[in-house]
């Protein structure tokens, strides 16, 4: 085996100074594009017992990461994944649509259910906590981490062409969501209004992948400013709270 060829297969971008631009923005976009991934996480593994959740969170990212670098290996896949299969009623069905849709929708039932599940009237009795088997925590990351998967390298593929410029990029990336993912579950789970926002985010990326599917697309833009806008008012709830409560004391 050549391993200096192979070197220069994986390196010969490294002086090519619009690479690195390409693998610097690349790398910001696949944070971005993650966040809703992040999101989606730190809810689901809330649902286990304190000592599994670590290992699921490592796991669900672990997912993602390799979820993505298999489908950019199968570039030619994804790529025929916009091809129509069949038409219906004059509208143009492709794999990518079928796995927007369904993803989108399986989105907006969790995030619902999960809402659902905070708003009951809670048992005064003192009884153990229900807590979700670890296969199927893990089943819903791994579905969940196709979607997100298919959207975030259909955006590397339309942005560079290099492909260990876009593996690189989605190892730095998931690196990076590892790093912040447990403080983000943290304080998800500390402020349940913030966790009824994060809920309320994911049933929006839910309504956007479902549009995407039937090729009506929302600019992602818009549901990340209202999130921001959301969240800044949250927070500022959230410090005003504290303030009082302190004051009181």
């Amino acid at each position: 085996m050549d391993f200096s060829h192979l070197f220069h297969q994986a390196f010969f971008w490294i002086d090519d100074f619009n690479a690195w631009v390409a693998l610097a923005t690349l790398i910001f976009l696949e944070i971005v594009l993650g966040i809703d991934n992040l999101i989606f996480l730190a809810i689901i593994i809330a649902r286990l017992p304190e000592s599994k959740r670590e290992k699921a969170r490592i796991f669900g990212l672990a997912l993602a990461m390799l979820s993505r670098i298999a489908l950019l290996v199968s570039l030619f896949w994804v790529m025929k994944l916009t091809r129509p299969l069949f038409t219906l009623w004059d509208f143009a069905v492709s794999g990518r649509d079928i796995v927007l849709f369904v993803g989108g929708l399986f989105l907006i039932y969790k995030a619902t259910t999960e809402i659902h599940a905070m708003t009951q009237p809670q048992d005064s009795k003192p009884h153990a906590k229900q807590y979700a088997a670890f296969g199927i925590v893990i089943m819903q990351i791994m579905v969940l981490d196709i979607v997100f998967s298919l959207d975030s390298v259909i955006t590397a593929v339309g942005m560079v062409d290099i492909l260990p410029v876009m593996i690189i990029a989605i190892i730095v990336s998931v690196c990076v969501m590892l790093f912040v993912s447990q403080g983000i579950s943290r304080f998800i789970e500390s402020n349940p209004s913030i966790k009824i926002l994060a809920l309320a985010f994911l049933i929006l990326v839910g309504v956007t992948l479902v549009a995407d599917s039937m090729h009506f697309h929302i600019p992602k833009g818009y549901i990340y400013f209202a999130i921001a806008f959301s969240l800044g008012v949250e927070m500022i709830n959230i410090y005003l709270a504290k303030t009082r409560t302190k004051d009181s004391h």
